[in-house]
């Protein structure tokens, strides 16, 4: 271990989609050297697979021409079920048109109406037609127009590196140790100040629309490092996933007009939400057809129809021809002649690393932005739209706040902790014990049963000795593989340690909230308490790797207070 192992840059920012490309990019505008690290090739992030659309008040639509960022703002705070810190949602919603049209001067191939301009769709919880979208390949578009631009700067990537520490010394985040795939190799990173953009953490369930890299690194690393993780109770189910492999199906479909069917063909959400019908939140429609499903109207096997066909095929093969080679692809059916089988599946979490507007941690020189991050704009449940938005409209302030951070460089540090990670990685491989796969297959079943769409106090007990003795039994995982090359048995193991760490917040988090609340439905305690609940859960773990519980208020300012109803 020499000099040579260790890379200096002023910002180093750990992951390479929309919110650490758009962080990226503005700290190099604003003259940092400046790195991005990513485990994996960055147009393969999970910010790819977002389909439906970006939200921005831009008035486009005829239904919308009397749009402004406060009635976005109200939109997002009372879907977020008033948990949402008004402040920053201020700040999403002022900055989102000059964001969209920031991301079209840059070359994002938007979708367009009959006069030319971005076209707009309606979204769950919108008042009216405020998503824009590249037919449903949205995020797609993002991430190859910020990649080209980041490209186009000069910025340095080292990708398929696997972050496995965070360096952190007098209080202060020093940089990082990673674990280069290709070559098995340990290497570390010294910096000013460090991003974590690293997304969520959606492979601890079952049933999830996430990517296989989802899998709770940037929040495990930060609150191991002395962050507050915040509201991590609080995980989006998306309503609409194909039956049998759980790939997403756009909210952009319901946008343009989609029905939701039941095996009686009800179209039921008329019973649950009245006015808004499939355009509800997110939280209210999976709730819906679960409660379908359970009542014995979904088709066998748990699932109930997504029908696109009184769309006609020429809007369907313009505005979502993603969704129909889905459907064509993974369930061998064409959404222009036969509805698509849908259920819910974990898709996003509200919670996050506990940050400033301007990305700042409890940690000196650590910031975070984009899912794995808690600002908070989503509070108990997120809107359609707003998480691309999030990524790029706090990227951009995130990046600006990191440049100007002047803590030094501390290489020392930065061996001292290479030293001790080469040998507990070393330790892995010579680990006896039980293989991954069968701990994360507990994990994922325990978190769905257990921590899914409905929850109660008797189950998520029971849930959390089941994490609590897989925590025990992953100290003697097996590494079954020694090769230094692309080792993915040591990848998969060191990710079902941070997985394992972030599936008991949540259990934890879960378990405090005794109140129902956006995507936090308990069973036991059906109705939203604001007198006792209108605050946010913070969790934190010290050096001794005990975690504490805290609370702290909302901020509120814009709007009151008031019901949920839709």
């Amino acid at each position: 271990m020499g000099e040579k192992d260790i890379y200096r840059h002023d910002v180093i920012v750990i992951g390479g989609g929309l919110a650490g490309l758009r962080a990226a990019v503005e700290a190099c505008d604003c003259g940092a050297d400046t790195a991005v690290v990513s485990k994996v090739y960055p147009l393969r992030s999970h910010s790819v697979a977002a389909q439906g659309g970006i939200n921005a008040a831009l008035g486009n639509s005829p239904a919308a021409k009397d749009d402004t960022w406060e009635k976005h703002a109200f939109d997002t705070i009372k879907g977020s079920v008033y948990l949402a810190d008004q402040d920053a949602v201020e700040v999403l919603c002022r900055e989102a048109p000059e964001t969209v049209l920031e991301l079209e001067h840059w070359g994002t191939v938007f979708s367009r109406n009959k006069e030319g301009r971005i076209a707009q769709r309606p979204f769950g919880g919108a008042g009216v037609p405020r998503t824009c979208y590249a037919a449903d390949r949205t995020g797609h578009n993002l991430l190859n127009t910020l990649f080209e631009q980041a490209n186009s700067r000069g910025i340095k990537f080292y990708n398929e590196y696997f972050v496995t520490s965070l360096v952190v010394d007098e209080e202060i985040c020093r940089g990082c140790i990673t674990l280069d795939l290709q070559s098995g190799k340990v290497y570390g990173f010294a910096s000013n100040s460090l991003i974590l953009a690293t997304g969520g953490y959606g492979m601890i369930y079952d049933h999830s629309t996430n990517s296989l890299i989802n899998t709770a690194d940037g929040m495990a690393l930060a609150c191991n490092a002395g962050a507050q993780l915040k509201d991590m109770e609080f995980v989006q189910f998306h309503p609409t996933t194909l039956y049998g492999s759980n790939i997403l199906i756009s909210e952009g479909a319901r946008g343009e007009g989609a029905y939701l069917v039941n095996s009686e063909g009800d179209r039921f959400m008329a019973r649950f939400a009245p006015q808004a019908n499939e355009l509800a939140p997110r939280d209210i429609v999976a709730r819906s057809i679960m409660k379908e499903i359970e009542a014995g109207l979904g088709f066998d096997g748990g699932y109930v129809h997504l029908d696109l066909r009184h769309l006609g095929a020429e809007k369907i093969k313009e505005r979502l021809p993603g969704i129909r080679q889905i459907a064509m692809d993974f369930a061998d059916l064409d959404p222009v002649e036969v509805p698509i089988p849908v259920q819910p599946g974990q898709h996003y979490s509200m919670g996050g690393i506990d940050v400033g507007i301007d990305g700042e941690t409890g940690v000196k020189g650590l910031y975070a932005v984009g899912e794995c991050a808690c600002i908070s704009v989503h509070g108990a449940n997120r809107l359609g739209g707003n998480s691309l938005l999030d990524t790029l409209v706090f990227g951009k302030k995130v990046g600006k706040k990191a440049c100007n951070e002047r803590n030094g460089e501390h290489v020392s540090a930065v061996k001292d902790v290479m030293s001790r990670e080469i040998n507990r990685l070393q330790g892995l491989l010579n680990n006896k014990g039980e293989g991954f796969a069968t701990l994360m297959s507990e994990m994922k079943k325990t978190m769905f049963d257990r921590f899914g769409i409905f929850r109660d106090e008797d189950s998520m007990n029971e849930g959390l000795r089941s994490l609590n003795d897989l925590g025990k039994r992953y100290k003697q995982i097996v590494v079954k593989g020694s090769g230094k090359v692309f080792n993915q048995s040591l990848v998969r193991v060191l990710e079902l340690g941070y997985m394992l760490d972030i599936a008991e917040v949540v259990a934890v988090s879960a378990i405090e909230r005794k109140e129902s609340r956006g995507s936090h439905f308990r069973t036991d305690f059906p109705d939203r308490s604001d007198d006792q609940y209108l605050k946010h859960t913070l969790i934190k773990t010290d050096k001794g790797q005990k975690r504490s519980i805290d609370f702290s208020p909302v901020k509120l300012g814009l709007f009151p207070v008031k019901g949920d109803g839709y």
